[in-house]
């Protein structure tokens, strides 16, 4: 398979976080029913049909058994993203096992050569290219999306990248955009 030991150390973590509650309740959060309305994150097609089921009355059991073709690690990187959170009443979700954050990097003039530094770093921190990339990407839409028609071709960029190199490439001009304060998180995803 062409996702072997990302695919599979990704079910473990799944596996366990899931794994103490398998009749846990999740719900959309206040951030959710945003995005469920402004897809400021895009999700697919199947990842917004079982967000739509979280209703705060399914278990992420019968939502899996719902048939939206959904796995289990979709479910986990939304829970991560701070779409879903536990229902009321539902045992408290305990938050995925990730690397502690470190006190976020100093914010820096938007220079190139900058930006190219921590592509070179990122297998330091143990979070993969890919997976820095697939965790700043939403974060990059979402602000991109939230300049209105300003931003729309910016976002369209933002749309088009394909990986990380491409979106550490694009992140000076999404920083110039919407400014170093609300850039903070996009730099962390990617440096962090």
């Amino acid at each position: 398979m062409a996702c072997g030991s990302h695919g599979e150390a990704a079910r473990r973590r799944t596996r366990r976080y899931f794994a103490k509650e398998t009749i846990m309740i999740l719900v959309k959060t206040e951030a959710g029913q945003q995005v469920l309305k402004d897809r400021s994150v895009p999700l697919s097609p199947r990842q917004r049909t079982a967000f739509i089921l979280f209703d705060g009355k399914r278990s992420v059991d019968e939502v899996l058994a719902a048939g939206a073709g959904i796995a289990r690690e979709e479910i986990d990187q939304m829970v991560e993203l701070g779409l879903l959170g536990p229902a009321a009443g539902s045992k408290a979700v305990v938050a995925p096992p990730k690397a502690p954050e470190s006190p976020p990097p100093p914010p820096v003039a938007s220079k190139a050569p900058v930006a190219a530094k921590p592509a070179e770093a990122a297998p330091l921190s143990g979070r993969s290219k890919q997976q820095r990339y697939k965790d700043a990407y939403p974060i990059a839409t979402q602000l991109t999306g939230a300049l209105g028609l300003m931003g729309f071709r910016l976002n369209l960029q933002v749309e088009g990248t394909a990986s990380y190199e491409d979106l550490v490439a694009l992140a000076p001009k999404i920083r110039a955009a919407v400014g170093a304060e609300k850039a903070a998180a996009l730099d962390r995803a990617l440096n962090d």
